[in-house]
């Protein structure tokens, strides 16, 4: 064979071996890591259930007469960067969604690793103010990937040891990388004070590009306790 053949031969084999590798790391990778998460999460949840019944005082009997009063929801420390404090639920997305939010928004750090990151000057979940977060669309089990879908007064779930965090989607925009205004208190006005509890997603669009961001905006409906159970809004549009 002559060495112009052994070349071909070999770049050949390399187009094999970079073909199978973006494979693995687009589509077949990318279902593993998926089911990882979403595997974890669920099992998180389970654990958060069972810490809450081994505790739990015995309840009162109820008031048929009254309506069941709403909740204030509770104030959550901010996490470390990496640590794990809550899970998401989007029942549009399908019922077995469920993606573990860490702190911090680094790649290395949360985003690759984990999922879905809070951003450190966001407010928690439920506090007056815009609790931001950030997560793929593509690779490394891209929890949002079907961001663009959701829509009007779909429930956004967020999942933590005491209980569940309801707010409703209300639109979504598409803005470059350096308009970092979408993570004001009032998203998109940084001059106004936090008149409402927000949340925003981020992700990159479009899909495999940086070039500019998703943006979907949800305001606040509700804090169920668990105690309560799980909220409606869980089992609500699942699509």
């Amino acid at each position: 064979m002559s060495v112009v053949g052994v070349i071909g031969e070999l770049l050949m084999t390399a187009g094999v071996l970079v073909f199978l590798f973006v494979a693995w790391q687009l589509w077949i990778g990318d279902e593993i890591y998926s089911a990882q998460r979403t595997a974890q999460a669920a099992e998180q949840s389970e654990e958060w259930q069972a810490e809450f019944e081994a505790s739990r005082p015995p309840a009162p009997e109820p008031d048929a007469s009254s309506e069941p009063a709403a909740v204030e929801p509770p104030d959550m420390p901010k996490p470390g960067d990496a640590e794990w404090f809550a899970n998401m639920h989007i029942p549009r997305f399908g019922a077995d969604y469920n993606y573990p939010i860490a702190g911090g928004v680094t790649r290395a750090n949360t985003l690759d690793p984990i999922g879905i990151g809070h951003y450190n000057d966001a407010v928690m979940p439920g506090q007056l103010g815009n609790f931001a977060l950030a997560a793929h669309r593509t690779t490394y089990g891209k929890p949002f990937n079907r961001i663009a879908d959701l829509r009007l007064n779909d429930a956004i779930v967020v999942e933590s040891p005491s209980g569940w965090y309801t707010y409703r989607f209300r639109t979504l925009e598409y803005v470059t990388p350096d308009e970092v205004d979408v993570l004001s208190e009032v998203p998109q006005h940084p001059e106004l004070p936090a008149d409402g509890r927000y949340i925003t997603l981020t992700s990159c669009s479009p899909m495999f590009s940086l070039a500019e961001r998703i943006v979907a905006y949800g305001v606040f409906e509700s804090y169920t306790p668990r105690e309560a159970g799980p909220p409606a809004a869980l089992t609500e549009g699942a699509a």
